[in-house]
């Protein structure tokens, strides 16, 4: 139970009807959690607005009402308390994290942005804090994690008040780190705030989000929005070969440190070898050898290793651990099945600029010279879809980046969501000239697109499959049925060998 008055601190007031001095005993923006003197958070959205519901969050007993709008019976009952702000989803961050003694001011908290790297930058840090044998948390897509113990996420940033909570379980279970993803959406919609940060860091910026964003200029300005907040006793780590990369840290109060490894930066890493078997780099001196794959991750680990040495952490024993570290799933995921003799890999690619990476990073790697493949040498072999109910100019672009890096392309479904799938897979076939197309076919049964390539390939071929990542389900007319492209690729391997 806390007093309203102590948790409203850091809200932005413009009017209040009633006493703040009551007792609330929960803070929630969903009016259907609303319990007895409980707080209730009204969000104005483009869906569902908040303010429509505060009658049944009095009736469900709420104590107080927090919104940008007082309704007309605000200054006609002394049972509810009133509190108009300047935004409720900002106020409603600074309230989570006062009710719960603002966790965060005890934790080292760094945030990754960016439209790529994100999962495997945090996924990474909080890995290897745990092999400094630091209590640490993660906040990330793939899961949640207090120190080694899995806690199921469902957003890539958690709501404000999930979010507090969080942070105040990790507290509880003896953590003193925290590393986080922190997207585009939850920037925008203040979910971070009322959390204090130690550091961020910025990754890359690319076609992602437009369907809520509108546009690259409002795209940016959310991913920016990390780095203005940022206090000046912060470290502001920015990707000296990225586009936009000075363009996030710009103004921002933090001290800003570079990472990189093709432009001078802070942390330089300079890719000594390159294959399928993983990498070596050349960074501060020393030689560091891991399984990652890939330029993308060679950037990536070396963003770990400068977030590492910004929080004082001894530099060889970095290095060390950082090459005893697989990729998160999903993650440019090597699946081992069947003989071998097929290279199959599962990423989460669902950008065109991921996509490109990967694809790029797979022909740089894969076999030079004559195997016994049945074009003459590896081919790259591409199941890739989009996803239904988001950016659909994203869709021929997709389409056009596999056509144009892979040696055969299927295209097939993702998580069509409400859509019809073969409505996207024509939207992706706009982006196709004739040419494309003859290396181009489509299934929109993700599991036969799957098995369709794992039957074409020969030895020294690469299968990627793209887009889903480490998801276990796919969305389907709003069921989320069970789905893992892993799983699937494995058996899909394996049955060829039988």
């Amino acid at each position: 139970m806390k007093i309203l008055k102590d948790i409203l601190y850091g809200a932005r007031i413009t009017e209040v009807a009633g006493s703040t001095h009551i007792a609330v005993e929960s803070v929630v923006a969903d009016s259907r959690q609303v319990k007895p003197f409980g707080c209730f958070v009204a969000i104005p959205g483009a869906v569902v607005d908040g303010h429509d519901h505060i009658p049944g969050a009095i009736r469900a007993g709420a104590a107080a009402i927090v919104c940008e709008r007082l309704p007309q019976e605000a200054d006609q009952t002394d049972q509810v308390v009133y509190i108009q702000v300047d935004n409720a989803r900002e106020a409603l961050g600074h309230l989570a994290a006062n009710f719960h003694d603002n966790p965060g001011e005890r934790l080292k908290i760094v945030a990754v942005t960016g439209t790529n790297g994100k999962t495997t930058v945090a996924t990474l840090l909080h890995r290897l804090a745990r092999m400094f044998d630091r209590k640490a948390g993660l906040v990330s897509t793939v899961e949640n994690r207090i120190n080694d113990r899995v806690v199921p996420a469902t957003h890539t940033t958690p709501d404000p008040v999930g979010l507090q909570q969080l942070f105040a379980d990790m507290l509880d279970a003896g953590c003193t780190h925290c590393f986080m993803e922190a997207s585009s959406h939850a920037l925008d919609q203040h979910r971070l705030a009322g959390t204090p940060l130690t550091g961020a860091v910025f990754t890359n910026i690319t076609h992602d989000h437009l369907d809520y964003h509108g546009d690259f200029n409002a795209y940016i300005g959310a991913k920016k929005s990390l780095f203005d907040g940022l206090p000046g006793t912060a470290f502001a780590l920015t990707n000296a070969d990225a586009r936009h990369g000075d363009t996030m840290v710009q103004g921002t109060r933090a001290r800003v440190v570079t990472y990189g490894t093709h432009q001078v930066a802070d942390h330089k890493a300079r890719i000594v070898e390159n294959g399928l078997g993983g990498l070596q780099l050349h960074i501060d001196g020393q030689d560091l050898y891991t399984r990652l794959i890939g330029d993308f991750n060679a950037a990536n680990l070396t963003a770990v290793y400068a977030v590492a040495r910004e929080l004082g952490w001894n530099s060889m024993d970095a290095l060390t651990h950082l090459s005893m570290l697989d990729a998160p799933a999903g993650r440019m995921q090597l699946v081992q099945a069947g003989q071998g003799d097929v290279h199959a890999i599962v990423d989460y690619a669902h950008t065109p600029d991921a996509l490109h990476k990967v694809l790029e990073t797979l022909r740089a790697v894969r076999s030079a010279g004559p195997v016994t493949g049945a074009q003459g040498e590896s081919r790259i072999l591409c199941v890739v879809g989009c996803g239904g109910d988001r950016d659909r100019t994203k869709r021929p672009i997709m389409a056009q980046t596999a056509a144009d890096l892979a040696d055969w392309v299927i295209l097939t479904s993702d998580n069509p969501r409400s859509e019809d799938p073969n409505a996207i897979l024509n939207d992706m076939r706009d982006g196709l000239d004739p040419v494309q197309m003859r290396k181009v076919t489509a299934n929109a049964d993700r599991g036969e697109a799957i098995r369709t390539a794992c039957m074409q390939a020969t030895p020294g071929d690469v299968i990627l499959v793209a887009g889903k990542g480490h998801e276990k389900y796919q969305e389907i007319a709003g069921d989320k049925l069970p789905f893992d492209d892993v799983a699937v690729l494995a058996e899909s391997l394996n049955a060829l060998t039988r």
